[in-house]
């Protein structure tokens, strides 16, 4: 079976801190920190990110974490920055453990066992 990337418009926080690396509580500091950073709510008030908003995301991150700027300073860089057009890629999150993935493929074969038993039991009813 042939594996297909679907594109997401909105992630969760949940899926943005995988994406990001992230820890959520750091994701909602940075809201109230960068006036840039505003994701939008949905209806049950959960916050909703676009790729425009996890780019900005990683652009802090980077800004904080390796190029060692402080809160004020990347800031002042952000008055600067203009994000790349979205090109509509879609994201991945980070650090899928493998045995997760091996999990996941032995479930989709016991699955396929399952259906290919239950076809041939209806090929035998009808």
């Amino acid at each position: 079976m042939k594996h297909i990337g679907i594109k997401k418009l909105y992630y969760s926080i949940s899926e943005v801190s995988k994406i990001t690396g992230l820890e959520q509580y750091v994701l909602r500091y940075w809201e109230s920190e960068f006036p840039e950073l505003k994701p939008q709510k949905n209806r049950a008030g959960n916050r909703i990110y676009t790729n425009k908003d996890i780019k900005l995301i990683l652009h802090i991150k980077g800004l904080l974490r390796d190029e060692k700027y402080t809160i004020e300073g990347a800031k002042k860089v952000l008055e600067e920055y203009v994000p790349e057009s979205e090109a509509g890629e879609q994201l991945e999150l980070l650090n899928v453990p493998q045995r997760k993935k091996i999990q996941d493929e032995e479930i989709r074969a016991e699955m396929t066992e399952v259906k290919e038993f239950l076809q041939s039991i209806l090929q035998k009813l009808s």
